[in-house]
């Protein structure tokens, strides 16, 4: 028995290696067979390809691979219409205003732009810039040029959806290259520690430091001001925040304000937040009073503060950051009157030089009545006192009267007087002949003068408006955009003009196009406006029935319970939305950066109302009446809680897309109201 087994035992390992051997071969043929279908293939293209141009083929390549690496600009038309952009003068070319960003709102929906415009002085047209890594599109960012290091920072802004139900602020922080035209995201050596994410705060530079101001937060309960300092050392890549000592003065919360540069520091101005307030009403509580409820009231502020900036010492370790201190000023001198929000103040040469404006009168909580200004002031920093500028207009009649050079005018004219008369000498002339020589061809044979266009002159200031751009190149203020509020329509300008500061003789219109809704009559706008209250005072009456049909969720009771949720509207997408689980399952979807107790407290209704929807399917109404308010809570928030814990991957993948693009936390819009848009206007 022993000796059969053994046979066996032989027989089937030799029969299994006889497998194995087949199964190699059969193996090995086909790969065989395969090698020659692939050579025949190959030989066939290579006889194919014998008249391609493989040099053309790689240029071709390379072209494409150059429209997202290679900046390029080409000449355009003048900017869409936009509001809340930046406006920059260019420190390494006196011929050049930079503009990016901003937005626009037609009524119902909002656009947002990261585009880049070039303004050429000299020429008088517009260029734009196309770049595959530029900054993501923003309105409400803080940019300004760089002191001993150059081109232009931005930081900051928001984003919204187009019907703004949903938005996020950013923190991300950029330099532009003015000669390049190139962007460079800026990634802090220490990370983590970096200004957070905000809205409507200011940047100015010193020496070679850029210092960051204010601004505010939005949540979903409420907007938040802040007066948080921070200081960025470009050449050691760093953030510094400088927290003051407690017993020491600061300015109070606030965005939209004026900070300009200064030679021992910088100098604040003025500011918009909403402060909490008590207002009460005319009917009266449980008790025998009014009733008395807390408020966020606008507020506009008007003083005056000095940041004194002392460098690190010498000796100092490398990254020492400066010792920054504020000090209270006294109010300024002159000041505009009514006190106004979205005033915008460029510096120039130790001074601000402020623009437009418009101030709120809350009457009712319905309405709120506006007026807006187009006055310009100089605001001397040093006398901290207000002037307004007026245009002049050029004397009419009588005789010309030429004075003499005074100073460097002087040595202007007889360098010009030297050159006349070098000319005559070369052309063998009179010097009188030789006036009509160009100078300038003297002194730059290669350098042809560029020709300027003739634009209208008007001795007015442009149209009220607020939130415009403004910046000041040469002795130069130049005027783009803003926005105007006209009964319930909001205008965006897109026009551009310049102001000579020290000739003060009218306004150059560079640019100018009539706004979109600008000819609608104030009594059609009275019209819809009467027919809205009348659309309100049904709809009204008609909540006012559907509140007496249906009880809530919250009052407890023995007959059956019907809970009616209101319509949830699909929010616009976003880079960051979700494109497979929110399509999938139509319940809420969390955040980035929502907590559960968060997810659940604003989708709370619509769980409940899934909890009914659910036992209604599957019980008769007497059990359904039988079910307490706080199981069905209880069985809501269960369901939020799996939910929330279901898509945490996918939430976390988002988080990390945002973190690194730079966004900060998304916030909703639906439970606000209107008041907080306003807000980000002003």
């Amino acid at each position: 028995m022993a000796k059969n087994k053994k046979a066996k035992s032989a027989e089937a390992k030799a029969e299994a290696k006889a497998r194995v051997q087949a199964k190699q071969s059969r193996k090995a043929a086909k790969g065989e067979k395969k090698n020659k279908t692939k050579a025949a293939a190959l030989n066939a293209d290579s006889d194919a390809d014998d008249d391609v141009d493989l040099d053309a083929v790689l240029a071709a390549y390379a072209e494409e691979q150059a429209k997202f690496l290679k900046v390029t600009e080409q000449p355009c038309g003048p900017p869409s219409p936009r509001s809340s952009g930046t406006l920059v003068a260019s420190p390494s070319n006196r011929n050049e205003l930079f503009l990016f960003g901003g937005e626009y709102h037609d009524g119902s929906t909002a656009s947002f732009y990261n585009d880049l415009f070039v303004y050429l002085v000299d020429k008088g047209e517009w260029h734009q810039v196309s770049s595959g890594n530029s900054p993501l599109p923003r309105s409400g960012h803080a940019a300004c040029r760089g002191g001993n290091t150059g081109g232009i920072y931005v930081s900051g802004g928001e984003f919204s959806s187009p019907k703004q139900n949903q938005f996020y602020h950013y923190h991300d922080f950029w330099h532009l290259d003015t000669e390049t035209r190139e962007w460079t995201k800026l990634e802090p050596r220490a990370k983590g520690k970096i200004p957070p994410a905000r809205s409507g705060h200011r940047m100015t530079y010193f020496k070679n430091y850029i210092v960051l101001f204010g601004g505010f937060q939005d949540t979903s309960q409420q907007t938040r001001y802040l007066n948080d300092l921070w200081i960025y050392d470009c050449k050691e890549n760093i953030w510094h925040e400088m927290k003051a000592p407690t017993a020491s003065q600061k300015p109070d919360p606030r965005s939209s304000f004026s900070f300009l540069p200064h030679e021992t520091g910088a100098v604040l101005y003025g500011g918009y937040s909403r402060v909490k307030a008590t207002a009460t009403s005319g009917k009266q509580g449980k008790g025998s009073g009014p009733l008395v409820r807390n408020i966020l009231k606008p507020h506009v502020h008007q003083d005056s503060w000095f940041l004194r900036i002392t460098p690190p010492a010498a000796e100092a370790p490398s990254g020492t950051p400066p010792t920054l201190r504020w000090e209270r000023r006294k109010r300024p001198a002159n000041a505009p009157n009514p006190p106004r929000a979205g005033t915008t103040m460029s510096y120039h040469k130790g001074r601000g030089v402020a623009f437009g404006g418009v101030h709120d009168v809350e009457e009712s909580e319905e309405g709120i009545e506006s007026e807006f200004f187009n006055d310009l002031f100089i605001w001397n920093v040093d006398r901290n006192r207000f002037f307004p500028l007026t245009l002049r207009r050029p004397k009419t009649g009588g005789k010309k009267q030429t004075q003499a050079p005074r100073g460097r005018d002087r040595g202007k004219a007889d360098e010009e007087e030297l050159l006349r008369n070098l000319a005559a000498l070369q052309t063998k002339g009179s010097i009188s002949a030789a006036e009509t020589r160009e100078i300038e061809q003297v002194r730059h044979d290669d350098e042809p003068e560029p020709t300027k266009k003739d634009v209208p002159v008007r001795f007015e200031m442009p149209h009220p408006r607020f939130n415009a751009q403004l910046c000041v190149q040469d002795d130069v203020l130049y005027i783009f955009g803003g926005t105007f509020e006209k009964k319930d329509l909001e205008i965006t300008f897109s026009d551009l003009y310049a102001v000579d500061l020290g000739k003060l003789d009218g306004v150059r219109e560079l640019y100018y196009t009539e706004p979109v809704n600008w000819n609608v009559t104030s009594q059609e706008s009275d019209d819809e406006m009467a027919d809205d209250d009348e659309e309100e005072d049904d709809s009204d009456m008609d909540s006012d029935d559907e509140d007496n049909d249906y009880m809530s969720v919250d009052a407890p009771s023995t007959a059956p319970t019907e809970v009616t949720v209101p319509p949830i509207e699909p929010e616009a997408a976003t880079e960051t939305e979700p494109e497979t689980s929110a399509k999938q399952d139509s319940r809420p979807f969390p955040r980035p950066f929502e907590s559960l107790r968060d997810f659940y407290a604003r989708t709370s209704e619509e769980w409940q109302g899934l909890v009914l929807e659910s036992k209604r399917a599957r019980a008769t109404a007497s059990t359904l009446g039988e079910q307490s308010v706080k199981e069905i809570r209880k069985a809501a928030f269960e369901q939020a809680e799996e939910r929330w814990w279901d898509c945490r991957e996918e939430v976390r993948n988002l988080e990390d897309e945002q973190e690194a693009a730079g966004i900060g936390e998304v916030i909703s819009m639906a439970e606000r109201g209107t008041e907080s848009a306003a807000a980000r206007r002003r």
